[in-house]
């Protein structure tokens, strides 16, 4: 037991720094080394989906078995979850009943879910407008409200200043946002670039270490 930590140390260090210096440095055995980690990686990603596919299954069967609370949901899930399955494994990825399930099934989900969110946006907006009024406050709401105007006119009247190319809301959606977005993409790579190199310098052991 006293030589699994430093083990296990040694080996993700290894493999951690062959991955990391085969995308810097041309050298043919080391990229040959690289891809083969990252496909054994991937690999391990697939099963590791797998299981939490597994465990999805057997969790939501045993509380529909049980008649637990929520036994009606779980079993709902469960037949969507073999209907799909064996759908895209007859039909493949693009066939037309796989097509058909995602354009009138998960589509209308994932928009429902959108649209929750702009309700939830707009009762965040009237707390916040009965908590305080300060600068930010009007900034936000105003921005919200620009844009939720923008992608969902009243009745289908397209306001002058906020449609168009030119409007307000694609002036918004075009630079602050993306701006804030990126800024969010580059805060997430430096984390995980910190958090690697802790891992490739022993200081973070999440590996039994």
């Amino acid at each position: 037991m006293r030589f699994q930590a430093p083990i296990s140390v040694v080996i993700a260090i290894a493999f951690g720094l062959v991955v990391l210096l085969g995308y810097f440095l041309d050298m043919p055995l080391l990229t040959a080394f690289k891809n083969v980690f990252v496909q054994w990686a991937l690999m391990l990603a697939a099963v590791a989906l797998l299981v939490g596919v597994a465990n999805l299954f057997s969790v939501h069967w045993r509380k529909a078995r049980r008649r637990e609370k929520g036994a009606t949901s779980s079993l709902v899930l469960l037949i969507s979850l073999l209907v799909t399955i064996l759908v895209t494994g007859y039909f493949g990825p693009t066939g037309s009943w796989t097509m058909w399930i995602f354009n009138y099934v998960q589509v209308p989900l994932e928009t429902s879910l959108m649209a929750l969110l702009a309700i939830v946006l707009v009762y965040a907006i009237a707390k916040l407008f009965g908590r305080r009024v300060d600068l930010f406050t009007l900034i936000f709401i105003g921005t919200a409200l620009v844009v939720l105007l923008g992608t969902a006119p009243l009745f289908g009247v397209e306001l002058p200043g906020i449609h168009g190319p030119n409007g307000i809301k694609y002036l918004i959606a075009q630079i602050p946002a993306v701006g804030g977005a990126r800024g969010i993409l580059i805060g997430v790579a430096l984390g995980t670039l910190a958090t690697g190199l802790r891992i490739l310098l022993g200081a973070d052991r999440p590996y039994g270490g």
